[in-house]
């Protein structure tokens, strides 16, 4: 199998790679436009595999994407290449509707047009959780929940999700679907909430929490979502969407508290620990949704998945690695990141 993983550079795309060049018989080509959170270094486990192959190409540049289908000639798609934190959607949302709604649109219409000759071809739709809005105290998210997204970054990811609906429905292009909860481990760029912590906390820097901390998210180590995502990629129904969750409902303070405690067991010498004395609360995120929560029982169900790390497993593999791998992540600080906070309105 020849498999098209858009967005492989990043976080989520690099983990799904990795877990097919070594789990796997797949050739992938990871196609990437490498913008500030794409990072090939994340790919050097396997990047001299003869089954990897990397084109940095835009998804908004249609030709080049006609190109790549031309030469490399897949049969299947796993579309990630997505901008995707919310505050840098709040303080610019053109470049998220342009990579995420005319990025998309571009990939479905090149893969419409290639299905018509290879018509065992299929095309894997990565989104979020949310595109579903915020949650109350209960209830759960589930595959039939109503799309209300409130944030730039989710509307745009909301908007793809119904242009891959429709291109099932007008065009039959062969689709399936999925939406997860917040991903976090290994390589994961330091914007996002558990690698701010971790390498704020190591520099003795202040550990900002927005609001009282009290937002509640579901974590999913991003090993059990690649493994999801590659499961439903060759067995998933076509046209059906599935939900994946890792069953840890946890809100921001418990995430950062957990981190901390973690961080004075790994780092008994530390001249910052307690590092929970670190922790700043500061002013909520505008339109901070309250809560997310996924249903993941219809992937359980039928595809037989569920998830192998515990919250506690999975974040002290992550506190670890990010002990393990400074070399990595002080390359990525020298780049166009500076930990700023982002998605504040003037």
């Amino acid at each position: 199998m020849k498999l098209i993983v858009t967005g492989g550079a990043g976080f989520i795309g690099s983990a799904v790679i990795r877990h097919l060049i070594n789990e796997t018989d797949i050739t992938v080509m990871n196609l990437d436009k490498l913008t500030y959170a794409g990072n090939l270094e994340s790919l050097t486990p396997v990047s001299d595999n003869p089954r990897y192959h990397f084109a940095q190409v835009d998804i908004c540049d249609k030709p080049a994407l006609e190109q790549v289908f031309t030469s490399f000639q897949p049969d299947a798609v796993m579309h990630l290449a997505a901008e995707s934190h919310v505050d840098r959607s709040i303080d610019a949302p053109a470049e998220f509707i342009n990579t995420n709604i005319v990025g998309t649109y571009n990939l479905l219409d090149v893969s419409r047009h290639y299905y018509a000759k290879k018509p065992q071809f299929r095309f894997h739709h990565v989104s979020t959780d949310e595109v579903y809005g915020s949650l109350g105290a209960t209830g759960l998210f589930t595959e039939s929940t109503c799309y209300q997204p409130n944030s730039p970054y989710s509307a745009s990811k909301a908007a793809s999700d119904h242009l891959v609906r429709a291109w099932l429905h007008t065009f039959d292009l062969p689709v399936v679907t999925t939406n997860c909860s917040n991903n976090y481990g290994p390589y994961q760029f330091p914007e996002k909430l558990v690698p701010l912590i971790i390498l704020n906390a190591l520099e003795g820097k202040p550990l900002p929490v927005y609001g009282k901390g009290d937002n509640v998210r579901d974590w999913l180590y991003v090993d059990d979502h690649a493994r999801a995502l590659c499961l439903v990629l060759e067995q998933g129904e076509i046209g059906e969407t599935y939900n994946i969750g890792g069953h840890n409902e946890k809100t921001n303070l418990e995430v950062v508290e957990t981190l901390c405690s973690l961080l004075d067991q790994m780092l008994p010498n530390s001249a910052h620990k307690p590092h929970y004395e670190l922790v700043n609360f500061v002013t909520d995120r505008p339109g901070h949704d309250l809560r997310y929560a996924i249903d993941a029982t219809k992937i359980e169900q039928t595809l037989g998945w569920k998830p192998e790390e515990t919250f506690e497993t999975g974040l002290a593999k992550t506190v670890q690695w990010y002990l393990d791998n400074r070399e990595w992540w002080q390359r990525v600080q020298d780049g166009s990141y500076r930990g700023e906070r982002l998605g504040v309105l003037s």
